[in-house]
């Protein structure tokens, strides 16, 4: 069976309960305490949502990470959420994330599902291999900052191409 380019998986436990890990990945001021330096999002009628309600489907997002300029922003729209434990968004290149959150063995587990990867030589390298590597770093980060506070997110400009920006 040959390898799929266009899709990856990645999942961590996280010792914590299933609406933090939720609030987490829907709420603006808690995605900006471990995974972007700025998540602004709007609704379908274009207001800026408040920074500790939670998104909904339909609303867009402009992104920005620690590390990187102004330049590498992310515009996507959330397309699903159930205000429990599953989001959907559009991210780079048209590919599609799920994050369904969840218990196994008595402990909660965030799935992250990337899918719809162009599958070019590009998209494998840049938006496989690329964004694979950076879930990877951020569902760390999640699990360190939920679990014991800590933020491992580099925020110097100055450091570039480290694994945490």
């Amino acid at each position: 069976m040959a390898y799929d380019w266009s899709r990856f998986n990645q999942k961590i436990n996280i010792k914590a309960p299933i609406q933090v890990i939720y609030s987490a990945w829907t709420m603006r001021d808690k995605l900006e305490q471990w995974f972007l330096r700025k998540a602004e999002f709007r609704t379908r009628d274009g207001r800026v949502r408040d920074t500790n309600s939670h998104i909904h489907a339909g609303d867009t997002y402009e992104w920005l990470w620690h590390g990187h300029p102004d330049s590498t922003m992310e515009k996507g729209k959330v397309l699903e959420t159930n205000g429990i434990d599953r989001i959907k968004f559009s991210f780079t290149a048209g590919a599609l994330v799920t994050v369904q959150i969840g218990e196994v063995g008595g402990e909660n587990i965030v799935m992250l599902t990337q899918e719809e990867i162009p599958t070019d030589e590009h998209g494998m390298v840049s938006y496989h291999l690329g964004c694979q590597t950076g879930w990877c770093f951020y569902l760390a980060n999640l699990k360190s900052y939920l679990e014991g506070g800590i933020d491992l997110r580099n925020k110097n400009m100055q450091l570039a191409g480290v694994i945490n920006s």
